[in-house]
């Protein structure tokens, strides 16, 4: 089931609307069409009570004018490029700085403040496709880029999003959703419980402005060792270089093998208190994981008036390489015309007893 209802209107009148997928067994999704965000996912727990597990906001405004990207769909190239700045056969570009001298998720507008397109497809499993054409030279990216994500509410709980798009010139594409977690309900505190675990042998440390230094670093006895289970807040405190750049953790983790045809599991996540897990599962090579160092913005509470606290939500940003394009050792983020940008991510939801 899809229910379709106002949400608000931009300034230069333009009516925005959300959108209410539901399966049969009273999960729900909710879509917005503007900059395509996730503002929330009700999953069951152990008892079988719906909760919300994403922070979004109540109103158009903070989607607007707010900070996080807090559900959105983010791109042309999500994360950052450094100094804004890049290469194409000999063709320098320039991208809006917006993030400590670099371009952060796309540039001064990117796909999270668009207006997307949206097709409605009923059914067992409910699917919203959205669309969206980016003109060619748009926030300094060659070519037009022909984007599509399609989100799907499952009847197994989990939400899929698959991306894809084409190009009729050379240009560079990485994107990802930016939904923020937290299992045990996006207001039930700190994350550092969460018990998670990811398949990624290598992380990429940073420089000060949290670009990579294009080191493909081992996690082994690092805080970065995710491979076997343990609590997000278990090294977080611990004296480590890249944790301090950060506040935290903000990093690109690589997945072990990098990426597959189809979509495999390379995370899990339990929150022992709810019992809930949330596993992903994706043919993207990495995974951006943020555990909410900047999430401290008094004029954008979240939904209900919730403060917005540190630590209090994180996300899984499935991608390629961030600034890929300055390393050559790091994923190919270059679309040509005649190939197709191609990818899955899906958010498994579940109770463990």
């Amino acid at each position: 089931m899809i229910t379709k209802n106002y949400f608000g209107t931009l300034d230069g009148g333009q009516e925005i609307y959300t959108y209410t997928l539901k399966n049969q067994n009273g999960v729900t999704a909710r879509i917005c069409e503007f900059g395509g965000a996730i503002m929330e996912i009700r999953v069951p727990d152990r008892w079988g009570r719906l909760s919300d597990v994403v922070g979004g906001y109540d109103s158009l405004r903070d989607y607007v004018l707010g900070n996080g990207y807090i559900g959105a769909l983010v791109g042309r190239t999500a994360n950052r490029i450094a100094k804004g700045e890049y290469s194409l056969d000999d063709k320098n570009y320039k991208i809006y700085r917006n993030n400590n001298g670099n371009a952060l998720h796309g540039g001064r507008v990117g796909f999270s403040h668009r207006v997307w397109q949206v097709k409605p497809i009923d059914g067992d499993e409910p699917k919203l496709v959205l669309t969206y054409t980016s003109p060619d030279g748009e926030e300094g990216y060659p070519g037009t880029l022909q984007v599509t994500v399609t989100y799907a509410l499952l009847a197994s709980n989990a939400l899929s999003i698959r991306y894809e798009a084409t190009t009729d010139q050379k240009t560079i594409v990485n994107l990802t959703n930016h939904a923020y977690f937290n299992l045990g309900g996006y207001a039930s505190g700190k994350i550092f419980d969460h018990v998670l675990q990811m398949d990624a042998d290598r992380y990429l440390p940073t420089d000060e402005g949290l670009i990579p230094t294009g080191i493909r670093q081992s996690v082994e006895d690092t805080p970065f060792d995710f491979r076997e289970p343990k609590t997000i807040g278990r090294d977080f405190d611990l004296t480590n270089t890249d944790l301090g750049i950060a506040g935290g953790y903000d990093h690109c983790f690589c997945f072990t093998g990098g990426e597959t045809k189809e979509p495999v599991q390379r995370i899990a996540v339990y929150e022992p208190n709810s019992g809930r897990m949330m596993q992903v599962f994706t043919n993207q090579p990495c995974v951006q994981f943020y555990s909410g160092n900047f999430l401290n913005n008094p004029e954008h509470p979240l939904k209900g008036g919730y403060p917005q606290n540190l630590q209090s939500l994180f996300c899984l940003e499935t991608q390629k390489t961030p600034d890929a394009i300055h390393h050559p050792g790091f994923d190919n983020i270059v679309l040509n015309p005649g190939e197709k940008y191609d990818y899955t991510t899906i958010y498994q939801f579940s109770v463990k007893q």
